[in-house]
């Protein structure tokens, strides 16, 4: 019997299994999808306003199509990290609340484990570092990432004054890194990005009385449980009553009251006072949380105006 060792006659290329070729295919596209289950319901309110400001920006510096194209790819890679670096974190230090009110996301479902989900934001932060550097706008990068750091991980979110503040700081680095991704900051750029930043600043708190139980079972001072939620309800009724008034002064007059300018100033002044009189008038839970997707409707249409009259 032959018992000498028979070489093989297969090349090495007919040695690699086919499905070998579609391993890192498969794996980027189990993350594309992965990342869409943390930041899908965040996307109308991360993403979309930012891409707007991006578009502003692109009008302004009257890009043609070629660097349009470039200039919404740039945006869409940059904003896409910058959600999904603030929801990965999120979501770990919220895993528990999770499991009883969005029992679908990734963690609660048993889709990704916390120790995968650790390793991926160590990753987005590094990835998204490395993008904010290339494309030039580093320093907005660090300063989202820094209110990550001091919302989610370092319990910023628990506490009223400290949670509006960072939201402030947060839009101040989106629209900021949206406008320089396209072209050089300007002083009516500026104005804007200090306006809006502050309005959320100061309104965000809306969103807190869409589940003041939830907030108070979880040790959270919000503003409406430190001041009381009637309160809480005439104090933003006011300010959202007002709002139109330091718009129109601060941001159209500047402009001149042109056709599209009126038209932008008229829109957003009616929505103001649709949330103003549905935060006092309607107080369930789901109610609260139409009035504070109509506020999410507010901030897009100042941005998507932007788009025409800057």
């Amino acid at each position: 019997m032959d018992m000498q060792p028979r070489l093989s006659m297969r090349s090495p290329l007919a040695a690699t299994h086919p499905a070998g070729w579609w391993a890192w295919p498969r794996g980027l596209l189990r993350e594309l999808s992965l990342s869409w289950k943390f930041i899908g319901g965040d996307v109308s309110s991360a993403v979309v306003p930012a891409m707007l400001f991006l578009g502003a920006a692109s009008a302004h510096a009257r890009l043609v199509p070629v660097e349009l194209l470039r200039a919404l790819g740039r945006g869409a890679l940059y904003f896409w990290l910058y959600t999904y670096a603030f929801c990965l974190s999120n979501q770990l230090v919220g895993m528990e609340e999770d499991r009883l009110n969005k029992p679908h996301r990734p963690l609660p479902s048993g889709l990704v484990s916390e120790r995968g989900t650790r390793w991926r934001w160590r990753a987005c932060m590094a990835l998204f570092t490395l993008v904010g550097w290339g494309f030039g706008v580093w320093r907005w990068t660090l300063l989202w990432q820094l209110v990550i750091v001091l919302h989610n991980e370092w319990g910023g979110a628990r506490r009223w004054w400290v949670k509006n503040l960072l939201m402030g700081v947060g839009v101040l680095s989106q629209l900021t890194a949206a406008w320089e991704l396209v072209t050089p900051l300007t002083p009516t750029a500026w104005r804007w990005i200090g306006v809006l930043s502050s309005v959320v600043c100061v309104l965000v708190s809306l969103q807190d009385l869409r589940d003041m139980g939830g907030d108070r079972a979880g040790g959270r001072k919000t503003f409406p449980i430190v001041f009381g939620e009637r309160w809480t309800r005439f104090l933003l009724a006011g300010l959202f009553g007002l709002m139109p008034l330091v718009i129109h002064q601060v941001l159209m007059v500047p402009l001149g009251m042109t056709p599209w300018v009126v038209l932008s100033d008229a829109g957003l002044a009616l929505m103001s006072w649709v949330v103003a009189v549905r935060v006092v008038r309607w107080r369930t839970p789901a109610a609260d949380h139409r009035t504070y997707l109509l506020f999410t409707g507010w901030y897009c249409l100042a941005l998507l105006s932007t788009i025409v009259i800057l």
